[in-house]
């Protein structure tokens, strides 16, 4: 057997005993975009191994802005960084966060952004941006792995270089211009999410592009606003068909939480961005082209896709 035919066999069964990779969609930006969409997390509290904590990152002049952190955050954006070269997702970058709400779903992550990113060498401390509540979380996670910050600072690991880039400094808000640099305009909305008194969706504005980001919300007019024509709108939903086999009591609690298909469909439709993407979807046995099918059958005939863990847009 000639080496070429070995090799073309090596790799042919390397191919076939990897690990299947969670599902990927890469829509290219337009040549003037300023900045890209990375979807880090889709998943809800449901135990999905297919889909990550919800967390997503907008990446723009080269840093990464980071919105909630749900579980596996860290090791999504490595795995980010790594399959579409974006330097700006490796650990030791991930140093600007925004949460839309305390919801365990969307920190439980937050001691793994916080702290392992300082183990990898960020060198500074993250900066967090959130609602009241916000400071007292990062607060307690701090003390709750003080001994693990003290073994780290006195015992061998070389830490001169960033002693200090354990903490958290941390910036609330309830709504209005939250942050701006170079590369960003990043502007708090409040929303609607349940009995949260002051749940947030995002809108960043960067290079010519805005991408609007739901957070948990039921139908908010404020994201319509907000959006008002904007790049990408990023909202969360659930299945109006599968809504119908839930117990009356859940029923009550979803409605009151978050957006149905059919309420996405009429939201974007007054909203009109290029581009709608569902996140942490709801399905309750639906699909994504169930999804995508009872949005259109609500009536909205823009550019919409059911995003998957690791998708860029």
């Amino acid at each position: 057997m000639n080496r070429c035919l070995r090799t073309l066999m090596a790799l042919l069964l390397a191919a076939a005993l990897a690990p299947v990779a969670v599902a990927q969609q890469t829509v290219p930006p337009a040549p003037d975009q300023g900045a890209r969409l990375v979807i880090l997390g889709t998943g809800t509290p449901n135990a999905d191994p297919a889909r990550s904590g919800p967390a997503v990152a907008v990446v723009a002049g080269g840093q990464a802005y980071l919105v909630d952190a749900g579980p596996g955050i860290v090791r999504r954006a490595a795995a980010a960084a790594a399959t579409h070269g974006i330097d700006a997702l490796d650990a030791s970058r991930l140093d600007i966060l925004f949460l839309t709400h305390l919801h365990s779903d969307h920190t439980v992550g937050l001691p793994d952004v916080i702290l392992s990113p300082w183990v990898l060498d960020r060198p500074d401390p993250i900066r967090i941006f959130g609602p009241p509540g916000t400071a007292e979380m990062t607060g307690h996670i701090e003390a709750a792995w003080q001994e693990d910050i003290h073994i780290r600072l006195s015992g061998l690991e070389p830490r001169e270089a960033n002693p200090e880039a354990y903490r958290a400094v941390v910036s609330e808000t309830t709504g209005g211009l939250v942050y701006e640099d170079g590369n960003v305009r990043v502007t708090a909305i409040p929303v609607l999410h349940g009995s949260w008194p002051h749940p947030l969706g995002y809108r960043f504005d960067a290079g010519g592009t805005s991408i609007v980001i739901s957070g948990d919300a039921r139908p908010s007019e404020s994201l319509v606003e907000a959006c008002g024509g904007c790049d990408i709108l990023v909202h969360e939903v659930y299945s109006t068909e599968a809504f119908l086999t839930r117990p009356p009591e859940w029923q009550r609690y979803h409605a009151d939480s978050h957006t149905s298909t059919a309420e996405l469909a009429e939201i974007a439709g007054r909203a009109r961005p290029g581009l709608l993407v569902l996140y942490h979807q709801l399905y309750w046995g639906a699909t994504d082209e169930d999804l995508l099918r009872e949005i259109r059958e609500a009536g909205y005939t823009g550019r919409v896709v059911s995003a998957a863990d690791l998708d860029v847009y």
